[in-house]
């Protein structure tokens, strides 16, 4: 069939990899249902967290633009070279402040990260191994394959490691992340607490990490033919710290959107209950296991746990000729924030801080979270009763891309990362920020638009405008490597460790959050889940354990507490964190779920499972105050440790906020 063969692209068309300090590694999911990992497969058997490599595969199309086949030079008479072009340009790129495109943003102008340094040097800035290729079967694994650059702040420089290329037994591409390293060469603090400086939180001077991407490339040849191959790309982002949690929105949903606005994918006719309209409402119960506010009311026995069949059967279907559960799903429906933005109110859903929060006034509109356009319209064609009612009919999904026809397997392969990525908050976000909602980066769907090295990106000078950003002549068209990342947090785990949840403790402890579903605030830790599993132990203790629920950040506490140095531990030991993975639950007890997300640690030499955590969700030593016993049970150490990191996001520079957040 390689003789009907006129194109070949790359699959998936943006691939995400993630970041760990393992030599071992994991394949990102491939489908959107993928066979769940065993616990404990995240971390190898000396302690270290795995990497989380994407895999690259080649399609062959004929003329008609079907899929003919998978390429792979597995195959008799095809040749296939790898290329992969990956660059971190944080540290060269403009400071973060909110997202640009906020009607609040509107007369933003962006300092330069490092805006002392020299002009005609920022290059040094940036980490650039230049274009690697790679061909063959079973290839790398050997220092040559290691994406390897330096990056230099004034007389200082620092060697780091940004990425890695592998082939799989068959000659697929296989990119991995670096080990996590980041760091000052200087030795400058992660965060410049003087008071003096702009935009302080999340823009280290003199710091590098390894957040990086670009694009990703093949030279093709069939029998000695060249086939022109399209191009993919691949961004490094931090780790899933919560697997198969998905967020409420995901990278997916939002782009779909995106795509559908511009013309290039056509809007669904109708509305299927499994697919449009669950997916709103069960991953809110979701959240249950990274978020302690959200077990209360999502959770088992609460008011809306949509993983109870029986409220699932109220709303999935039409009852009756008078449709007696409408008015339900009307409540349901009212519950959420709507589209025109009601951000002042953190009483409606879902409890997810929006792009504004944490850069501008509390009555911002864009500081909580609303339903999207598009998830709007079908909810409210849900409410009407204009819906497909396919609850249980649907088939089930593929676990593995194998099971997918290969026709298919382009397609699944494009959406599978994206559904495994956040689209909210973007202040900044987890894995890419808010430019990924501007069809100017792409040039079709899942395909970024790649900048021509004879067409450099221009000199937005010392400072980025808004207008300018968003211009004709702006950074939001065609991407060079590197494009994507640069307007994350500089280093990642400053974010990681900041963006939390129970900024406000007059409202609720623990809501409303940022992005649980990778960066977790509290979990059911396993000695928690043992309990729960124990038949010896009465009832009414086993439930009393599943409700408990520990702060994720609670084993950098033995490192010593407080706001930077919190940042500063999760710099150094990210790796130590827990990772929330499915378990089998008890079977046994009313009311409690068949299958438990549960805190898995790592077990690091000469470091006990969890070293004195205390059951039911409790803090360990006593809080000396009624204020930082309330913020322990939010999941901060102190309450000056939340005062500090409110008042850091919060803050254009320490010594000119105000109270309310503005300037």
């Amino acid at each position: 069939m390689t003789q009907d063969i006129v194109r070949a692209a790359i699959h998936p068309g943006v691939g995400i990899a993630r970041i760990g300090n393992s030599a071992e590694y994991f394949l990102a999911p491939q489908v959107i249902t993928p066979e769940p990992m065993e616990a404990g497969s995240f971390h190898a058997s000396d302690g270290t967290l795995k990497r989380e490599a994407v895999q690259f595969r080649i399609y062959g199309y004929n003329a008609a633009g079907d899929v003919v086949e998978e390429l792979t030079p597995d195959q008799a008479g095809i040749d296939i070279e790898w290329g992969v072009h990956m660059v971190a340009r944080k540290a060269a790129w403009y400071k973060f402040r909110a997202a640009m495109d906020l009607p609040a943003a509107a007369d933003f102008a962006l300092q330069r990260r490092n805006p002392d340094y020299a002009p005609d040097r920022r290059e040094d800035l940036v980490i650039d191994p230049g274009m690697r290729t790679i061909s063959g079967k079973d290839a790398g694994g050997t220092e040559a394959e290691k994406l390897t650059g330096v990056f230099r702040y004034k007389e200082d420089t620092a060697e780091t490691t940004i990425g890695e290329l592998r082939t799989d037994e068959v000659g697929r591409l296989v990119v991995l992340s670096g080990f996590g390293e980041s760091g000052s060469p200087a030795g400058l603090p992660v965060f410049d607490d003087s008071g003096t400086v702009e935009d302080p939180f999340g823009n280290a001077a003199g710091w590098y990490d390894g957040g990086c991407d670009g694009p990703v490339t093949a030279t093709v040849r069939i029998g000695g033919r060249d086939i022109p191959c399209e191009g993919a790309w691949v961004a490094v982002a931090p780790p899933n710290f919560a697997p198969e949690i998905i967020g409420w929105r995901t990278l997916l949903d939002l782009l779909e959107e995106v795509w559908a606005d511009a013309g290039w994918t056509p809007a669904s006719e109708q509305v299927s209950f499994t697919r449009d309209i669950y997916p709103l409402l069960g991953r809110l119960s979701g959240l249950q296991w990274v978020n302690r506010g959200f077990v209360a009311f999502f959770g088992p026995g609460g008011p809306l746990d949509f993983t109870d069949p029986a409220l699932i059967d109220k709303i999935s279907c039409i009852h009756g000729q008078s449709d007696i559960h409408k008015e339900l799903r009307r409540q349901i429906f009212n519950a959420f924030r709507p589209v025109t933005g009601d951000g002042v109110s953190l009483r409606t859903q879902p409890w997810i801080y929006g792009d504004a929060f944490g850069t501008f006034p509390d009555d911002d509109p864009d500081n909580g979270l609303p339903l999207w356009p598009a998830a709007a319209r079908k909810m409210r064609r849900w409410v009407n009763g204009d819906f497909v009612a396919d609850w249980g009919k649907v088939p089930s999904e593929p676990t593995d891309i194998a099971q997918v026809a290969v026709a298919d397997q382009p397609a699944m392969l494009d959406r599978a990362p994206l559904h495994y990525c956040l689209a909210d908050a973007f202040h900044p976000g987890c894995e890419l920020t808010w430019p990924m909602r501007h069809a100017s980066i792409w040039k079709r769907p899942f395909r970024i638009r790649v900048r021509r090295p004879d067409n450099p990106e221009p000199d937005y000078g010392d400072r980025l405008t808004t207008a300018r950003a968003l211009g004709p002549d702006g950074p939001l068209h065609a991407q060079a490597p590197g494009g994507l990342t640069r307007w994350m947090a500089l280093p990642w785990q400053a974010d990681t460790a900041g963006c939390r949840s129970g900024y406000d403790l007059s409202f609720d402890p623990n809501l409303p959050t940022f992005w649980p579903a990778r960066v977790p605030n509290h979990v059911l830790p396993v000695e928690n889940y043992d309990r729960v599993m124990d038949t010896k132990l009465p009832d009414e203790e086993r439930i009393e354990a599943f409700y408990g629920r520990r702060s994720w950040y609670y084993p950098l506490a033995k490192y010593g507490t407080g706001g930077i140095k919190l940042m500063e531990n999760m710099v150094e030991h990210f790796a130590e964190m827990g990772v929330v993975e499915r378990r089998e639950g008890p079977g046994d007890l009313p009311g409690i779920p068949p299958v438990l997300f549960v805190e898995t640690l790592p077990h690091l030499p000469g470091m006990k499972a969890v070293e004195g955590a205390a059951l039911l969700g409790a803090e360990p030593d006593a809080a000396p105050t009624p204020e930082d016993e309330a913020a322990r049970r939010a999941g901060w150490q102190s309450e000056e440790e939340r005062q500090f990191f409110r008042s850091a996001r919060m803050a254009r520079t320490l010594a000119t906020r105000n109270g309310n957040g503005t300037y």
